[in-house]
């Protein structure tokens, strides 16, 4: 595009802004869209539908926080919001949501609603991920647990000895003493644990590509 100088200067051209954008800049991009599209997956439940455009902006009143918490949770909130132009009242609204989280001891480390409402974007997507971490990711290793456990539990157990006949008395050819020791290989448990958690974070991402 050229712009108009100065008398007697003629057209002269725009400089192009040459500054490429920051790492964190892009990662704070995708997190939002990926946040926000994770959000309007369980608001298009409501009754009427709601839908975050802006996650910055669109939690500032604290409704769509509310009807977030209340389509994860089970329990009735969003009769508690009380619409408001005032910033008292939007103040009121996502202190409420966030009373809700730390009662069921959500992480709300450095979140304020104040934060919330002014739409500071890292308090914003550190409130997210919390929430996506609490309901999403522990529910999943939760399931685990418990179907790990009902396995477990339906083992036969029986008192009867081994058909293998008697174990070696003490001090025999195949004692602790001379079998080698057992290695143990290092982080095995540490990645197992970790499974869940890979895949639930795979399960956002598919379900945010659309």
């Amino acid at each position: 595009m050229a712009l108009v100088g100065a008398a007697g200067e003629g057209p002269r051209e725009e400089t192009p802004d040459l500054n490429p954008p920051s790492p964190q800049g892009e990662k704070t991009a995708v997190q939002k869209q990926t946040y926000t599209r994770w959000m309007n997956v369980f608001l298009k439940r409501c009754d009427p539908p709601l839908q975050v455009q802006d996650l910055f902006v669109d939690l500032g009143d604290g409704r769509a926080l509310l009807a977030l918490l209340e389509q994860l949770s089970g329990c009735q909130l969003v009769y508690r919001f009380r619409p408001s132009t005032h910033r008292i009242f939007r103040l009121n609204n996502i202190a409420k949501a966030l009373a809700f989280l730390d009662d069921r001891h959500v992480k709300l480390l450095g979140v304020e609603a104040s934060a919330v409402a002014d739409g500071v974007p890292h308090v914003v997507l550190n409130l997210l991920w919390n929430i996506i971490s609490f309901f999403q990711i522990q529910e999943a290793t939760g399931g685990l647990r418990r179907r790990l456990s009902s396995s477990l539990s339906s083992l036969p157990t029986s008192s009867s000895p081994s058909p293998r006949g008697p174990l070696p008395p003490p001090g025999g050819p195949y004692s602790s003493a001379t079998l080698p020791p057992r290695r143990r290989r290092p982080g095995r448990g540490r990645r197992l644990r970790s499974r869940p958690l890979e895949s639930l974070l795979l399960w956002v991402q598919r379900r945010t590509a659309r």
